[in-house]
């Protein structure tokens, strides 16, 4: 069983930019590697759009992206203009991103991708909406998995990429329903005496019940991209 903190499994795989390897395609890059059930379908057309329209945030934030199903290239290559046109994108440009081939689901099979109750017209089950941040050390950081029937919000997959690239450079978390900019709060770990060096731009402790001065809060650091 694949845990946070774990390096993330290395593979190799047909995709529609010929012969993918995950780990040297990613490089010193962070990346994201998401999977739907089927090419030529609704909600994964409209995922796949949402991506390509939001690859300037996710090249702002340093981050590789990779689609994967269990349809072939061929499809793939064949969809992909299907998607620009949803998207409203010139469907003569190159597709900014590959899609990966698992037509015999090892990969899927591999990182717990699939979803049993959906299954191809063999019978065979279908790849769920799985998807996986991975950074530049090649270590599994956060995943998500959705069934077939329900998307994705990318708007939460560009939050939580956030997050984890800010909390890698500072110490502090984000709390809940947490952007860029909102207060955060300072880690558990850090020492009482320590916050004036740690923290210079002053912190706010939220006063509790308890009388235990846990809830603290800090301005949001700049975020840089790695």
């Amino acid at each position: 069983m694949l845990l946070l903190g774990d390096v993330f499994p290395n593979f190799t795989a047909n995709s529609t930019i010929g012969e993918l390897d995950f780990h040297n395609y990613l490089g010193d890059s962070w990346g994201i590697l998401f999977s739907h059930p089927s090419d030529f379908t609704p909600v994964c057309t409209t995922e796949l759009a949402r991506v390509l329209k939001l690859m300037p945030e996710f090249q702002k934030r340093n981050t590789k992206v990779i689609g994967l199903s269990c349809d072939s290239i061929e499809s793939h290559v064949d969809w992909c203009k299907d998607i620009q046109c949803f998207a409203g994108c010139n469907e003569d440009e190159k597709f900014p991103y590959p899609i990966v081939e698992d037509k015999n689901r090892e990969i899927a099979k591999k990182l717990c991708m699939v979803d049993k109750d959906e299954v191809d017209i063999s019978g065979i089950p279908l790849t769920a909406r799985a998807l996986f941040i991975v950074d530049p050390t090649k270590k599994f950081r956060l995943s998500f998995l959705y069934p077939a029937t329900t998307g994705r919000n990318f708007d939460e997959i560009l939050r939580v990429l956030d997050s984890l690239q800010l909390t890698d450079n500072a110490k502090i978390a984000t709390p809940v329903d947490w952007k860029v900019g909102d207060d955060c709060m300072v880690l558990p770990t850090v020492p009482e005496d320590q916050i004036p060096k740690v923290f210079p731009q002053g912190t706010t402790v939220v006063p509790m019940p308890s009388g235990k001065n846990y809830l603290r809060k800090t301005k949001c650091p700049k975020l840089v991209t790695p």
